[in-house]
């Protein structure tokens, strides 16, 4: 889960990392407020889970309390990136003498944790490693070990940070790997990094990703959930405890195993060029049960959806017999429809694997309007996009 810019502060003044003064506000008057009481200049930033936000207009500087009040104007409601505006956050001007980059992430590809610092803060770091590698310094973390002040002052050195920084950056990267543990992060990013007028170091910006599947072990994360910003079709699938996402597409997809289903949803986007373009509505993983209630609760999320055209049921039987999962399509037709849900888009059906014949010997014998079957993968795919095509 990606925080806001706020929650990330907050995580950072919890640990002990230098931030500024700041307030979140959801109104202008708010900003006014919030702008009196920190005093003197402020910055007025736009909380949406997307980069490039003072490029689209998302951050501005406000001198008093009157600019706050009209700058929060302009910026709430605005659209940046697809994600609208819906709360700022207003924070303490500063007197920046040189920016920094600082971060600490997972990375997936060496199967180890990563520190990171770099001499341009400010800028995307991914132009920076491809501009000027020297610039961006890494350094492996081992995880029973953490990251120590030796390891920390090579980072500033790699980097070609000023040597009178390197004993308060270099605090700073140790309070970053206390919060990349402490909140089973996978990524703390801090840019940048200033160093102010004064020859102090804090944090004016910060990201922060957490790992859901450690949630059992942090329940303070659930704070960190803003449904307000978050798809109906999620939270309600969230509520069935399905794995979903919201995708923008025509062809709702159901499978069972995360491979399957992304698989299923490239042979999807592959089949649907051919229908003007056709795509994958969603992703829904049923796991390795397919119960009639589980099956239903995948086709309520999905037919719920006004987008959706044609829907993929793309099954491979393993532990869960293909016997088994037709059966449980088959109950979930039925308890959908007794409970007064009108099936009206059609579900194109591949059952592979153990038992498969006899799925689809039961799939025939229940004649089910709404449903057709396809031998293979990339059939089932092909009809499932010509049927969103059609409006079917």
């Amino acid at each position: 889960m990606d925080l806001y810019e706020h929650q990330a502060q907050e995580l950072f003044a919890k640990y002990g990392v230098p931030v500024g003064r700041m307030q979140v506000v959801h109104t202008a008057e708010e900003a006014r407020t919030a702008a009196a009481e920190i005093g003197g200049r402020v910055v007025v930033k736009a909380q949406v889970k997307t980069g490039g936000r003072g490029k689209a207009g998302g951050v501005k500087l406000a001198a008093g309390p009157d600019a706050a009040h009209e700058t929060a104007e302009a910026i709430l409601g605005m659209d940046i990136k697809g994600h609208t505006v819906r709360k700022l956050l207003v924070t303490e001007a500063s007197e920046i003498a040189d920016e920094y980059y600082a971060a600490l992430l997972l990375d997936r590809a060496n199967r180890s944790f990563l520190a990171m610092v770099s001499r341009s803060g400010g800028m995307d770091i991914e132009q920076v490693a491809a501009e000027d590698p020297a610039a961006l310094a890494r350094l492996e973390v081992d995880p029973a070990l953490g990251l120590k002040l030796e390891g920390a002052y090579q980072l500033c050195a790699d980097a070609g940070l000023p040597s009178d920084v390197y004993d308060e950056v270099g605090e700073v990267l140790i309070k970053l790997w206390d919060v990349f543990r402490g909140e089973d992060a996978t990524l703390v990013e801090i840019n940048p990094l200033a160093r102010l007028a004064d020859g102090s170091v804090r944090a004016l910006d910060g990201k922060v990703t957490v790992d859901d599947n450690a949630r059992f072990r942090q329940p303070g994360h659930a704070a960190f959930v803003d449904n307000a910003a978050t798809d109906p079709l999620e939270l309600r699938a969230a509520e069935k405890h399905l794995n979903y996402v919201k995708l923008d597409g025509e062809v709702g997809v159901i499978g069972n195993g995360a491979g399957l289903v992304m698989s299923t949803l490239d042979v999807v986007a592959y089949a649907g060029e051919r229908f003007g373009g056709v795509k994958p509505a969603n992703f829904l993983d049923i796991g390795g049960g397919a119960s009639a209630e589980v099956m239903a609760n995948g086709l309520d999320i999905i037919l719920g959806d006004p987008a959706v055209r044609s829907v993929f049921v793309n099954v491979f039987g393993g532990i869960t017999a293909c016997d088994a999962v037709a059966n449980g399509i088959v109950q979930a037709i039925d308890l959908l429809t007794r409970r007064g849900e009108v099936i009206d888009k059609p579900l194109v059906v591949r059952l592979d694997g153990n038992n498969a014949a006899e799925g689809r010997r039961i799939l025939a014998e229940a004649a089910l309007d709404c449903v057709r079957t396809a031998e293979t993968m990339d059939g089932a795919a092909a009809l499932a996009a010509e049927l969103a095509s059609k409006g079917a």
